[in-house]
């Protein structure tokens, strides 16, 4: 045990003693990320349904600034757009160029700025974004200030979780999932605080909640700067010289982890449906009444979003020893079969939608939508972690970082085709939507499903 102790605190680059055996550091980025996270799902939790609900109401869709112009660009690409089509179409390329511009947040801290000073422009920029939001003329300026601060947060954060560790510290891999809990934590908590917020007192209010949290992540994040790592600069002209052409094995594990991201594009388009329509559909659709005696009325409807995160707390543990007895049998799927899989929850999860359109008479039970995110939640469980660690395993020494680049940049195209499948909603009926979406996910299970002896040949060739 004093061996260990002592083999940890020579590890921790950051200095300092530990707490709960991991760096002081990893508390401080724990709960920064977990306030980033509420204010992030808090304000993606409203905006659907303050566009279609509210703002892109004939009354005030005029006061927006600049949307004249953003939807006479998306009807060019798309055709005419009513206001719910025109709501899932920019919700979609908010989401998407948010998880896209970390890519640029990556570059500017490590060429530039580092990743301190891009961690607090970025969360100033997400905070003024979200503030901004309680101005309806500010609407698109605001989910600009906001994809521009996820872009300048996100990577640096996660970036700063592994720079915790010296090399070879087998702790690291705990340390992030200890960190995705953080993560979950403030996922589960946002909807119900923030739709709470603004069904009982108004949007705007259910807004300035999420700046709020987004001003407590960055106060911790600050108050806690000490305790993390120092900026890990990029060595440039150096790394380029370094640099050797990859060999036939290593080209062919590349392609084969590009067309396994260009494959997970349909898993996402099907999968963040979440917080467009199935949404919708919980608001208008399923049955929110709940009689408690001393209380009888409505809860939220972006309530069901914490029903993600909630199981994730649950399944999680399960999953894990599963795939740890599975391993011990010489049984463990390979990683892009687990995937598959997740395709395939999410596709039967969708069925499970179309059954609760086919059967409901009136309102849907709210039991349907349970089953939902059961099934998306073991879905994403084989996909989103699994595709992490199979970049780790098969991206060619040097290409690591571009490789997870690639992952996370596919959420762009993924979300600009969920929006433009989630325009369907209000002219298709919701039974033949829900097929249509289970569809694409079932597309790409089977894809994948034929993909992976090529990924698992770049795998034995690289090992």
């Amino acid at each position: 045990m004093i061996a260990q102790a002592e083999r940890a605190a020579a590890t921790t680059p950051s200095g300092g003693r530990d707490v709960l055996g991991h760096p002081r550091g990893l508390a401080v980025l724990f709960a920064t990320e977990a306030w980033e996270r509420f204010s992030y799902f808090g304000n993606a939790a409203l905006v659907v349904l303050y566009m279609t609900k509210y703002l892109l109401d004939p009354g005030r869709v005029e006061t927006v600034l600049g949307l004249d112009a953003v939807k006479a660009a998306l009807e060019f690409l798309f055709g005419r757009l009513e206001a719910q089509p025109l709501a899932s179409q920019l919700f979609g390329f908010y989401t998407g160029l948010a998880y896209f511009t970390p890519i640029l947040g990556g570059l500017v801290a490590d060429r530039l700025l580092g990743q301190h000073r891009t961690v607090v422009i970025g969360g100033v920029f997400m905070a003024i974004g979200h503030f901004m939001m309680a101005f309806e003329a500010l609407f698109l300026l605001a989910l600009l200030m906001l994809i521009v601060g996820i872009g300048a947060f996100k990577p640096n954060i996660s970036t700063q979780v592994g720079a915790l560790y010296g090399p070879g510290d087998d702790r690291r891999d705990r340390a992030y999932s200890i960190f995705y809990l953080g993560i979950n934590i403030g996922a589960f908590l946002a909807p119900l605080v923030c739709g709470t917020l603004a069904v009982q007192y108004g949007w705007h209010y259910g807004f300035a909640a999420a700046g709020v949290g987004m001003l407590v992540s960055l106060a911790i994040y600050l108050c806690g700067r000490r305790t993390l790592p120092a900026d890990a600069r990029s060595r440039g002209d150096a790394v380029a010289r370094e640099r050797k052409p990859l060999a036939a094995g290593e080209r062919r594990a590349v392609r084969a982890l590009i067309g396994t991201c260009a494959l997970v594009t349909l898993f996402w388009a099907a999968y963040d449906q979440q917080g467009n329509t199935i949404l919708l559909w919980a608001e208008d659709f399923t049955d929110r009444s709940v009689d408690l005696g001393f209380w009888r009325g409505e809860f939220p409807s972006p309530w069901f979003l914490a029903l993600n995160p909630l199981m994730i707390f649950v399944f999680t543990p399960l999953i894990v020893r599963l795939w740890a007895r599975q391993a011990r049998l010489g049984t463990e799927p390979f990683p892009i079969s687990k995937m598959a899989f997740g395709c395939l929850c999410v596709a039967l999860a969708n069925l499970v939608m179309a059954a609760a359109a086919s059967s409901a008479a009136g309102k849907a039970s709210a039991l349907w939508l349970v089953g939902y995110f059961a099934l998306a939640t073991i879905g994403e469980l084989h996909l989103a972690p699994i595709g992490l660690a199979l970049i780790s395993r098969l991206a060619p020494a040097g290409t690591t970082s571009i490789m997870m680049g690639v992952w996370f940049a596919t959420t762009l195209p993924a979300d600009i085709l969920a929006g433009f499948l989630g325009g369907f909603w209000s002219s298709m009926a919701k039974a033949s939507f829900f097929v249509m979406i289970a569809l694409i996910a079932a597309l790409a299970s089977i894809a994948l499903w034929v993909a992976s002896r090529a990924v698992q040949k770049s795998a034995i060739s690289n090992q």
